[in-house]
């Protein structure tokens, strides 16, 4: 299928590593010009060498900053003016107890997985709506319809998305412009892996054994029973930025394997 987006310009943000560099990648395949970012500069240069790396004549730069603050929101937006497409993907996690969450960390959350999409859809937005065409996408999570118990801050944050999404959809109407969320379960980014094989050591038990018991204890209404991988977010993350997908806008579309339960 083409999806129409061959000479299409994109910014993925937090697209050093996992799903954000998976959609990076599999845009680059379609012909799209992708900025990826990150917060340092050496994360960057060596995710841009990887890029290239793997799809030949690909047209890939990249820009470091954090975009957390205001600032390097700022800072990207003067690098890289003007895109056809905005990826939302930067987003961190923590589990912890809700009791021992300060402040600063709700505040670190909020800025990070939430202000810095409403800072960049603020600057990019204009100018698609000006084309009458654009494509933005924030990367919630399932948990922001089953706000996650160890993670109650997290949760909050992909519930926020799914709001600002749905609205900033509402405010482009009849524009040309699409404005969607998608929610992935739990997906094997390397951040992930690792957390997954810090929990398996501390167990004394294989990974193996440590993903069945998540998914039986921590998501029983998976269907899929296994973790997600990137590049199965990055497919549906690409279609909805194509032209093939022109329809569908203000939707929260789930790749999460089934975990959430509600038809709709």
């Amino acid at each position: 299928m083409d999806l129409q987006l061959n000479g299409k310009s994109a910014l993925v943000t937090g697209s050093t590593a996992g799903i954000g560099f998976a959609i990076a990648t599999e845009l680059a395949r379609e012909g799209v010009r992708v900025t990826i970012n990150g917060r340092r500069q050496a994360g960057v240069d060596a995710a841009v060498d990887r890029l290239r790396g793997l799809v030949s004549g690909a047209e890939v730069c990249g820009f470091a900053a954090d975009l957390s603050t205001a600032y390097g929101c700022q800072a990207l937006a003067g690098a890289c003016p003007q895109v056809d497409i905005l990826v939302n993907n930067l987003g961190i996690f923590d589990p912890s107890p809700f009791a021992s969450i300060p402040d600063s960390e709700w505040q670190r959350f909020f800025d990070t997985n939430v202000m810095s999409g409403v800072r960049l859809a603020r600057h990019y937005l204009p100018a698609m709506k000006a084309a009458h065409w654009g494509r933005v996408v924030f990367i919630s999570s399932e948990s922001g319809i089953n706000t996650p118990g160890e993670m109650v801050h997290y949760g909050m944050t992909k519930s926020a998305q799914l709001a600002v999404a749905r609205g900033l959809a509402q405010d482009c109407a009849g524009t040309g412009v699409t404005v969607n969320s998608v929610l992935p379960g739990p997906t094997r980014s390397e951040g992930v892996a690792a957390f997954f094989a810090k929990l398996a050591d501390e167990a004394g038990i294989d990974e193996g054994e440590m993903e069945r018991r998540f998914f039986a204890e921590a998501r029983p209404t998976s269907i899929l029973k296994r973790m997600i991988d990137p590049a199965e977010v990055a497919a549906l993350v690409a279609y909805v930025c194509s032209g093939r997908a022109a329809a569908t806008t203000g939707a929260a579309l789930r790749v999460e394997g089934g975990i959430v339960s509600t038809i709709c």
